[in-house]
């Protein structure tokens, strides 16, 4: 008996001595991990045998127990884990999980278990903390993670407090972020420009029943802070009620070497559970158009009057539209009762000038959706009452896909008024999700929690806003969304999960509202299709604007919205991007690109097509005398005949861009 005793004091003596690491698959990536004299758990990362990551602090502080310090290593085990799945839809239609796993069970003082999951790719890595006893309820304070880099880099981000996230991404010395809890604290994701040439993204994956994560400076670190619970209104100091077992979101870092290899990631799909929806038959990506734009051009009003946009009338024009070019669905705001005060939606009963069921045997006629819209004013606590109510009637009328909406800074749950990406927000759009998976409809969030990959788990969450999208710059008092916008969200928003941008738009001039404009030239709308990506996606433009310009939506009605592989040709974050996507299961190829002010060339490689077969390019291009202020309507296209040994030498002028359909 003395002698297995001292065996396993042995044991535990050299796994608390001993250096411990894990590194990913093909060795470039390591996760160190230590602790402390004080039993504070720390970790470090190294990309190619240099530091990249210091060593950071780890840990919870909760109102029973201080979890930052004070633990002990009990044991570690490894695995390795290789497999590739099929996505429901998505940027890729298969995807490889290759990584390697470490769990690092600590013990402490007070008795309290808790594991770090680590879990390590060959582009970054993840640990989540998991309480693995059934200890009971648990109040969460704070979480002492933080990212302590070994240089000064450059950052992209947006303020934690930036309403629904509609922000515009600004780049700074990560040692020039905010250096307290303010509202200028920032939200997760942020974007990393390397002082070495590489790339870093920190967000969290699989967000569930947990507050968001948001960061901010100290001591020269990012550290984490959790989006707060609010009481009466006020903020407080709780940020999570949790009840153990319980594992929190995965704190997620790509480590890229460039640009194409961080679009390229994967890793926060792979941190999500598989899919829990038996049948997906019925989720499909589409196109669609809206009764939405017109709105935002004070051509139409959401509620019922002389202007009135969502009536039988004119959605059967659009319908009928939607149906000659090819264009799956049509969304409809403000079809429902309550937008007379915003306080008292109803999402089962049309205004007098909208005939649901006349509409509904239309549409299914044509073979073309109706896209539903739920707007909540922010009260998600009576839309959560009638969940299966609303979703219901939307079934019984063949809408399989619902716009959600929650217009208001904080909005009010079961639990109050609350952070919409606080615990409680959180839990409210799971809800949603799940309820909407029971009737068989599909999701499209806005005003959002921050994505996580939820949608590899319910396929059925499609898409989400969570952007500035292309409604501010039909309204927006600064004049538009600068050109450069939409030329850093595919490295920052985008890297997050899908995005309702909503492109397409075809005139550039509000005359409502003279002061503000779209920046972009023709060009540039149509390369949005392929370079902002989204399985639901919007062409917003009215169907009269689309009609002065029939060769140009002729793209429109020619691109997928689901893809069997995509890749990044070219870009620099704030400047340009080209990307290139195959569609799902078939031969096309299809080639966006946008520009900021700033006029530039650019070179395309066609090495992804098949070698030995000829392709016809369609190329839509900017004019040799576009310009997205003095022309943007300046439009080029035409047709040439290319192989996997062609490679395309194209211009792009001021906010311009360039769209290429590829077929055999």
């Amino acid at each position: 008996m003395r002698r297995v005793v001292f065996l396993l004091l042995c044991t535990l003596l050299m796994l608390s001595c001993s250096t411990k690491h894990v590194s990913s698959p093909d060795g470039g990536i390591e996760v160190f991990f230590r602790l402390t004299d004080e039993g504070v758990p720390q970790y470090r990362a190294m990309q190619d045998g240099a530091p990249v990551i210091e060593w950071s602090a780890m840990g919870l502080v909760t109102a029973e127990q201080d979890l930052t310090q004070g633990f002990r290593v009990l044991r570690t085990e490894r695995s390795s884990f290789s497999d590739r799945w099929e996505t429901v839809w998505g940027e890729e239609r298969w995807i490889t999980d290759n990584h390697r796993e470490w769990r690092v069970a600590l013990q402490h003082t007070s008795g309290r278990r808790m594991d770090i999951l680590f879990r390590v790719f060959d582009d970054g890595f993840a640990f989540r903390y998991v309480f693995p006893d059934a200890d009971g309820p648990m109040i969460v304070m704070d979480e002492a993670t933080e990212y302590r880099f070994a240089r000064n880099h450059e950052l992209w981000s947006i303020p934690w407090r930036t309403e629904y996230y509609e922000g515009i991404w600004r780049k700074s010395p990560v040692c020039n972020q905010p250096s307290a809890i303010s509202g200028d604290t920032l939200c997760s994701p942020v974007t990393i420009e390397r002082s070495d040439g590489g790339y870093m993204f920190i967000h969290e994956a699989a967000l569930t029943d947990y507050p968001a994560q948001n960061l901010y400076t100290q001591d020269g670190a990012l550290r984490t802070y959790l989006t707060p619970w609010m009481e009466k209104g006020k903020t407080t100091g709780i940020k999570a009620y949790v009840i153990a077992p319980f594992a929190t979101p995965w704190r997620m870092v790509i480590m890229a070497h460039d640009l194409q290899e961080m679009v390229a990631s994967r890793i926060m799909l792979n941190l999500n559970e598989p899919c829990r929806i038996d049948d997906t038959s019925w989720i499909k990506p589409m196109k669609f158009m809206g009764i939405w734009w017109g709105m935002h051009m004070k051509s139409m009003t959401w509620e019922q009057g002389p202007l009135h946009g969502a009536t039988t009338e004119n959605m059967t024009r659009y319908l009928r539209f939607a149906k000659a070019h090819g264009i799956d669905a049509v969304l409809a705001e403000g079809w429902n009762k309550g937008w007379e005060d915003w306080k008292h939606f109803s999402f089962t009963e049309p205004y007098d000038d909208w005939d649901m069921d006349y509409l509904s045997h239309l549409a299914d006629s044509l073979g073309v959706q109706i896209i539903g819209h739920n707007e909540t004013g922010g009260n998600a606590a009576d839309y959560e009452e009638v969940l299966d109510e609303a979703y219901a009637y939307h079934q019984a009328h063949g809408i399989h896909v619902i716009k959600t909406g929650y217009v208001a800074p904080i909005i009010r749950t079961k639990d109050g008024l609350q952070w919409n990406k606080g615990q409680s927000g959180v839990r409210h759009y799971r809800k949603v999700i799940e309820t909407a998976a029971k009737y068989r409809i599909c999701i499209d969030n806005h005003e959002p929690v921050m994505p996580t990959g939820l949608q590899r788990t319910y396929p059925n969450l499609m898409s989400q806003e969570g952007v500035r999208g292309q409604e501010w710059n039909a309204w927006s008092a600064d004049g538009g969304s600068p050109c450069e916008h939409v030329t850093v969200l595919p490295f920052t928003r985008i890297m997050a999960g899908p995005v309702d941008y909503t492109p397409g738009v075809f005139a550039f001039e509000n005359p409502a509202m003279p002061q503000t404009r779209v920046h972009s030239t023709l060009a540039n709308q149509l390369g949005l299709f392929v370079c902002l990506y989204s399985p639901l996606q919007m062409a917003c433009d009215l169907p009269e604007n689309y009609s002065k310009h029939p060769q140009a939506f002729a793209f429109i009605e020619t691109v997928p919205c689901d893809w069997e592989r995509s890749m990044l040709l070219d870009g620099k974050i704030g400047d340009f991007c080209v990307f290139a996507r195959q569609e799902r299961a078939g031969e096309r190829w299809f080639i966006g690109g946008i520009t900021d002010e700033q006029a530039r060339e650019v070179t395309i490689p066609l090495e992804m097509l098949d070698t030995g077969k000829t392709y016809q390019a369609t190329i839509y291009r900017d004019s040799d005398d576009a310009d997205w202020q003095t022309n943007p309507y300046g439009l080029t296209i035409e047709q040439r005949e290319v192989s996997s040994t062609d490679t395309l030498h194209l211009r792009m002028v001021s906010g311009g861009g360039l769209a290429i359909a590829i077929q055999p």
